[in-house]
């Protein structure tokens, strides 16, 4: 009798080990990036770096490449030379600047839309501006005390949320 009951033991573990097995696969599968042969030809040209290991690849990496493949082949030639200058920028910082960005960049992400919207526009006036301009509002605000530095920030929030209510007011009257 024990050892009928051993093997149906056996043989459950058996069954419960080949199901997982077998929805591990299928969600390995559901999860796979495309592969290399599912690639269109400038897909490939642009990856031809990753060719070799392509297979090696998680499926999210793949996934992730084929995707930034097709923006990358969407850009002008102007785009791209735009983008090799900033991913050269990217590779010369050290590994905390660039740790402080992505914490930058994820403290932004869970602002709410209509802030993420002003730092937006405040960035655009900015570039704006000629460089002698900017330069001298970098200068203005590093010669300003911290007690100044919170209330002009302060009245630029203000003036945020009073464009606002304009904006909505406006639309409200259409």
């Amino acid at each position: 009798m024990k050892a009928n009951n051993r093997r149906i033991g056996i043989l459950r573990a058996g069954v419960i080990l080949a199901a997982l097995v077998v929805c591990t696969n299928s969600a390995l599968a559901q999860d796979d990036g495309p592969d290399w042969n599912n690639l269109n030809a400038d897909q490939q040209e642009v990856l031809a770096p990753y060719a070799e290991n392509w297979s090696s690849l998680d499926g999210a990496r793949r996934a992730r490449l084929a995707e930034g493949a097709n923006r990358w082949t969407e850009m002008s030639g102007e785009q791209r030379d735009a983008a090799r200058q900033r991913f050269t920028q990217w590779r010369q910082l050290s590994d905390e600047q660039r740790e402080a960005i992505r914490d930058r960049y994820q403290q932004f992400t869970r602002l709410p839309r209509d802030e993420q919207s002003r730092i937006r526009n405040n960035f655009q006036r900015f570039r704006s501006m000629s460089p002698e301009q900017r330069q001298q509002l970098r200068d203005r605000f590093r010669n300003m005390s911290p007690e100044q530095r919170d209330q002009l920030r302060d009245r630029m929030r203000q003036r945020a949320m009073q464009r606002q209510k304009a904006r909505d007011r406006r639309q409200l009257r259409q």
